[in-house]
């Protein structure tokens, strides 16, 4: 089993049944060791992604409660990191939550990232160090 920091697209995956990705999703997240490190960008784009579904919200702060799901990351102390990459990447253009998560990658040496972002093939830690990804849709 693996460590895994999450982005938004499996969360609103795993939250949303009709999500096409649902079922690879939740056989990934199956394989991966509990619990799941996020940022609150990650949060705020998920909540912002299921707010036609209540319930499905109402489930994401299930998985903060019970442990699922851990934010692991304070913005406020990684802002001339996070400035950083997002000039680095200002061409793809890079999200607030895509820098964050790549910072944590950089910070959790030990986990991967994942992700429905084909961006994260693009973008590295440390500069020029591929960050490990765990695709949903790969078996």
């Amino acid at each position: 089993m693996r460590a895994a920091i999450v982005d938004t697209g499996p969360l609103v995956a795993f939250l949303d049944r009709a999500e096409r990705n649902h079922r690879c999703v939740i056989a990934r997240i199956e394989e991966l060791n509990p619990p799941l490190l996020v940022c609150e960008p990650v949060l705020a784009e998920t909540m912002h992604l299921l707010a036609r579904f209540p319930g499905a919200q109402n489930a994401l702060f299930g998985l903060l409660e019970n442990g699922a799901l851990r934010v692991a990351f304070s913005v406020d102390e990684h802002i001339v990191a996070l400035r950083k990459l997002h000039q680095k990447y200002r061409d793809r253009p890079m999200s607030l939550a895509d820098a964050c998560i790549v910072r944590m990658a950089e910070i959790y040496e030990q986990h991967a990232v994942l992700t429905l972002d084909s961006d994260f093939s693009v973008y590295r830690k440390h500069g020029r160090v591929p960050i490990a990804i765990i695709s949903p849709l790969e078996s």
